[in-house]
C-alpha cells in the first residue's frame, strides 16, 4: 500500500510543479487569420504575401528615377462587371514641404482610378464572369525639379465593388 501511494506521488508530481522552477521557457504567439471569399465576387492579389506588407518602390540611383509597383489581383463575379474607385487621394509624404510629396498614378486592368465617390468600370461583365488576372499598377509622378531627398510613406485605398445590374 506504502508502495502504490509512493508511485502515485511520484507519477502526480511533475504535472504539480510550477513553471517558475524550470530554468528557461519560451512562449511564442502569433496571429492567425483567413480571407475566404465568396465565390459570386472577389478581388484578391494573385500572390497574397505582400498585401498586408508595405511596399517599397524600386529607386534607380543610376538615372534617379523612381520606379512603379505592379501586382495581379485574380478577378470574378457571377452577374455583373467589377468597378473600382480611390477612397483618397494617393501620395507619398516625408512629412515636410506638401510641395515635395509625391502624386502616384493608380490603375487597375489598365483602367485610371480616381478618388471620384462614383466608382468606373475596372473589369466587363464578361470578363469578370470568366475570372480573369488582371494588374495593379502604382506609378510615381514625375516631380518639377526632380525628387526630393526624404524617407517618404504613404497608403493607396481601393475600394472595389459589383456594379448594378443594367437594363
Amino acid at each position: 500500500m506504502i508502495k502504490q501511494v509512493a508511485i502515485a506521488l511520484c507519477l502526480g508530481l511533475p504535472a504539480s510543479v510550477h513553471p517558475a522552477v524550470f530554468a528557461a521557457q519560451e512562449k511564442h504567439t502569433f496571429e492567425v487569420s483567413v480571407d475566404i471569399p465568396t465565390l459570386g465576387f472577389y478581388v484578391i492579389p494573385s500572390e497574397a504575401d505582400w498585401i498586408h506588407r508595405e511596399q517599397t518602390l524600386p529607386w534607380d540611383i543610376h538615372s534617379s528615377t523612381l520606379l512603379g509597383l505592379r501586382k495581379s489581383f485574380d478577378v470574378k463575379t457571377d452577374g455583373s462587371a467589377i468597378e473600382a474607385r480611390l477612397e483618397s487621394f494617393p501620395y507619398l509624404t516625408a512629412g515636410g514641404d506638401s510641395r515635395d510629396n509625391i502624386v502616384l498614378h493608380v490603375s487597375f486592368n489598365g483602367k485610371d482610378l480616381t478618388q471620384d465617390p462614383t466608382p468606373r468600370e475596372v473589369v466587363s461583365a464578361e470578363e469578370a464572369m470568366a475570372g480573369s488576372r488582371v494588374q495593379l499598377e502604382i506609378v510615381p509622378r514625375e516631380q518639377p525639379g526632380g525628387y526630393k531627398p526624404g524617407e517618404y510613406n504613404g497608403t493607396v485605398n481601393i475600394v472595389f465593388n459589383v456594379a448594378a445590374p443594367t437594363g
